[in-house]
């Protein structure tokens, strides 16, 4: 169900604003979405696993926090990063 340390390590190199940066708010963000997206596909598959679900609203709630905190200390690098990950925000 999570994802694989291979596809985390992409995505921290991806989002990553130094070398070695991985507790930046976009680098979480985009862990979060990806283990958002990935819990979706799992609860599509296993109807009846509703123990998924509240993981999975733990994941958002974290995630919509990390991005409140974003939009408040730097716009620009929120734009950015909804934009790159296709949040509707």
């Amino acid at each position: 169900m999570a994802i694989s340390q291979e596809q985390k390590n992409e995505i921290i190199q991806k989002y990553a604003r130094h070398e070695g940066d991985t507790g930046s708010p976009e680098v979480q963000i985009a862990v979060l979405t990806a283990d958002i997206l990935n819990l979706q596909d799992h609860m599509a598959a296993n109807k009846k696993d509703h123990h998924s679900y509240v993981g999975q609203m733990k994941k958002i709630g974290h995630r919509r926090n990390l991005l409140a905190y974003l939009r408040k200390t730097d716009v620009q690098r929120y734009r950015d990063l909804i934009k790159s990950l296709g949040l509707r925000r």
